[in-house]
């Protein structure tokens, strides 16, 4: 063979070997991921942008979380909508009112983009799948320990936001509890409509109630509050009055630590994220055709409709656990 043959060969060789380790190359950093949040500002949305950073390191992609600083579902749509125009690889949205995300998953969906939603559902929209908490059975664990506590009679009160779906379905939980338990009172039902500090305005006046209206049990149904609760509680020093609260941020986690939070339950914000980001990437990879089908109908849907990340219960006997550095390789 002479010398320019070789130098043919050697080229053709070098620009097929070059195709196919590119077609093998899976991941690129043009791959655009969003996380949209319903208050980027809490340690539960922080913790939760973590595991999301850890599954685009891992995977060489790029992604970002968007959302308002407080919560203001409206805003958290004109992200979304700011995040769908960039014409991402995939969107995780937690959804803070599904009657205003909805309508938007649906068009992202609509355009080819795959969402998933994360932490607060959007069931009757076009979503692919869900990842997060069974906020019913959170609920029924956090009832069943309130329950207990009163020895099944007392009056109690929740703060919570109403409109969001996770929330939702934790009252439920503890309602299901308390039916069986008629001696249990539900007071109030409180909107702190995202402020924390409202909470904790709200709970002083709960807990200057004497007599027949003393509340004996505050319920936190999200993150934010059970902190500024616990502030009421530490300056009100309440007899036999119980709080429970939602998540494990430090702070929190001192309040259990010290004994002003009789008990919180602990969700997995991070595990959700990184699940989040590796089906979206198969999902931009491998396609469903076509995404606007009800795959969750579908008995031979290749993607699930629900994957439950799991709850456990915090309290004195286990808080350290909870409190120590977490020891996963980054």
């Amino acid at each position: 063979m002479k010398t320019p043959q070789k130098q043919i060969l050697l080229v053709v060789l070098v620009a097929t070997l070059s195709m196919l380790v590119g077609g093998c190359e899976r991941h690129s950093k043009s791959e655009q991921y969003f996380l949209i949040a319903t208050h980027i500002g809490l340690p539960y949305w922080q913790s939760a942008h973590a595991g999301f950073t850890r599954a685009a390191a891992e995977y060489g992609v790029s992604e970002e979380i968007r959302g308002p600083e407080a919560f203001t579902p409206t805003v958290e749509v004109d992200e979304f909508r700011a995040a769908v125009a960039r014409k991402p690889a995939g969107i995780l949205v937690s959804v803070a009112d599904p009657a205003l995300m909805g309508p938007e998953i649906n068009k992202a969906i609509a355009a080819g983009i795959p969402v998933i939603t994360m932490d607060s559902d959007a069931p009757e929209s076009q979503r692919l799948f869900f990842i997060g908490t069974n906020n019913l059975e959170a609920g029924r664990l956090g009832g069943q320990r309130v329950a207990a506590e009163l020895n099944g009679k007392g009056n109690v009160v929740f703060f919570t936001m109403p409109s969001q779906p996770n929330l939702v379905e934790r009252l439920k939980g503890y309602q299901d509890v308390f039916a069986s338990h008629p001696g249990i009172k539900v007071v109030e039902v409180f909107d702190m409509k995202g402020e924390s500090g409202t909470a904790m305005d709200k709970a002083r006046e709960y807990l200057s109630r004497t007599g027949a209206s003393k509340i004996d049990a505050l319920i936190c149904l999200e993150s934010s509050s059970g902190k500024d609760v616990g502030e009421a509680f530490k300056r009100a020093k309440p007899q036999n009055t119980m709080l429970m609260a939602m998540d494990v941020d430090q702070a929190t986690l001192e309040l259990v630590k010290d004994g002003t939070i009789q008990a919180t339950i602990s969700q997995k914000p991070f595990t959700m994220a990184l699940l989040g980001l590796k089906f979206l990437d198969d999902l931009h990879h491998y396609p469903l055709k076509p995404l606007t089908r009800d795959w969750g109908s579908d008995a031979s849907s290749p993607v699930p409709a629900f994957i439950d990340t799991g709850v456990s219960l915090v309290d004195k006997s286990n808080v350290d656990k909870f409190l120590s550095p977490p020891t996963a390789a980054p």
